[in-house]
């Protein structure tokens, strides 16, 4: 029986280094959805598909072959047989993901391949709609977010590490305008599931959310009929 995590949050909530984290410790499989969802993004912008034409979205998903595979621990994300994994962190293919992952037909065309992993390992699964939609049945789900002013700081102290150019107030507004889109899409909405903790880490470190995750993860299993190791 696998033992599924849930962490949900919006964007720049650090979702993705939280999750990995919790995976490492734990030797749970660490599922990057977000990956999935910009790798196809990835695919729109090289054909040109317009992210508000959603016949296009999904005459383009036909086209799509999206898998993973595990390199030392680290996912890695192919998109028809190319190792993407370098390429879809931008700004621009993050806008792209936030704007076409509310359509239906992409999100069924994901949602499956994420499920399955779900059945057959343990898995940390992080993402906007994993607790209610993917993963409903989840052991443990966790909304983790932080104010937008974090989050802005967050990004641009990534970006800027980078080499690249950016600026405070455009990353800001650009993460509350992915939040309303994310909240508001018409297809799994964003939204915090009702048996899910919330966790603001805006004033934490992410040593501390680790652990408060570890926490809940430890007191599912020991409330679990056996347990488990």
């Amino acid at each position: 029986m696998s033992f599924n995590v849930a962490i949900d949050g919006p964007a720049g909530a650090g979702k993705s280094t939280v999750a990995k984290a919790v995976a490492a410790k734990r030797n749970f499989i660490y599922v990057d959805t977000g990956a999935m969802y910009r790798t196809m993004a990835l695919y729109f912008l090289r054909k040109g598909v317009d992210k508000n034409d959603e016949a296009a979205v999904n005459k383009a998903c036909m086209e799509v072959s999206i898998s993973i595979a595990y390199e030392n621990g680290a996912q890695q994300v192919f998109l028809n047989g190319e190792n993407v994994s370098g390429l879809i962190r931008t700004e621009e293919v993050g806008n792209m993901a936030s704007a076409t992952s509310g359509y239906l037909f992409v999100r069924e065309k994901l949602v499956e391949l994420q499920k399955e992993m779900a059945r057959k390992s343990d898995v940390v699964m992080d993402g906007r709609d994993i607790g209610t939609c993917v993963l409903p049945e989840a052991d443990v789900k966790v909304y983790l977010t932080a104010s937008s002013l974090v989050r802005a700081r967050r990004r641009y102290r990534e970006l800027t590490e980078k080499g690249i150019t950016c600026d405070l107030k455009e990353i800001e507004q650009d993460i509350l305008d992915r939040d309303h889109r994310d909240m508001h899409r018409e297809h799994s909405p964003l939204v915090q599931a009702e048996d899910a903790v919330y966790l603001d880490s805006s004033d934490m470190t992410l040593d501390q959310v680790v652990d408060a995750i570890g926490r809940l993860i430890d007191q599912k299993i020991d409330g679990q009929a056996g347990g488990r190791p």
